[in-house]
Parts: structure tokens; C-alpha cells; sequence
């Protein structure tokens, strides 16, 4: 079954698949402060009554600002996360983010979303 959280952005959709929080930022979006806070509020109410691990597709995504990145050190529903991105550039914008951060959970780059998958699944919530 899929949960969708519905809000009024466009540029990033959440749904819950098999126990996974899935979060897909549309191509091409610079992340600034105002999504990053949408999407944590879009996280937070798909998943209110416990955390779960979530997925985070940012492919080719252009850019993360410095105040979106403050926006995702704060606690919420995900319980670990797996970066996906296809790009070497998609790598770089998540070791940047990963590199400067102190995630509020266990947070990885993956170039595929199955690897990802597979670490969401084995790793203990």
C-alpha cells in the first residue's frame, strides 16, 4: 500500500512504501529554507506516530542552500537516510551536505536505489 502526504509544493513528493518513507525532489530544484522546511512537515505528517527509515531521491538535483542544510539537522520522522542521486555532481551536493553536517540520524549516499533500499532494510530502526 502507498500513503501519500499531500501539500502545496510541487517540487517534492512523499509517500510511505513497504514501512519506507519516500521522499522525491523534482529534477533541476535548488532546496532552499521554505522546501526544506515543507518537505520536513510533509515527512512529519505521513509518519506521525513513529519514525521510519526514508529514501531521498535528489536526482540532479542543482542545488541545497546553507539554510536548507540547518533545516535538515533538525530531528523528524526518519529514523535513518539513504541519499540517492545518479550524478557525480548528485554525489558531491551530498557530501557536501553530509561533510558540513551533523545529521539527527544515520544518513548515506547511494548511487542506486537498490543499494539503498537494501541498507534501509537491514539497518535497525
Amino acid at each position: 500500500m502507498v500513503y501519500m502526504a499531500t501539500g502545496d509544493r510541487d517540487d517534492v513528493r512523499v509517500t510511505i512504501e513497504d514501512d519506507i518513507i519516500r521522499l522525491k525532489w523534482t529534477e533541476g530544484v535548488t532546496i532552499t529554507e521554505d522546501d526544506a522546511r515543507a518537505a520536513a512537515v510533509l515527512v512529519n505528517q505521513i509518519s506521525p506516530d513513529r519514525r521510519r527509515p526514508m529514501m531521498v531521491d535528489m536526482t540532479l538535483t542543482a542545488a541545497v542552500t546553507r539554510a536548507a542544510r540547518t533545516v535538515f539537522l533538525e530531528p523528524g520522522a526518519a529514523s535513518r537516510i539513504a541519499l540517492v542521486g545518479g550524478s557525480p555532481v548528485d554525489r558531491v551536493i551530498a557530501n557536501f551536505v553530509l561533510g558540513v553536517s551533523n545529521m539527527p540520524c544515520p544518513t548515506h549516499f547511494f548511487s542506486s536505489a537498490a543499494a539503498a533500499l537494501d541498507w534501509l532494510r537491514q539497518a535497525p530502526s
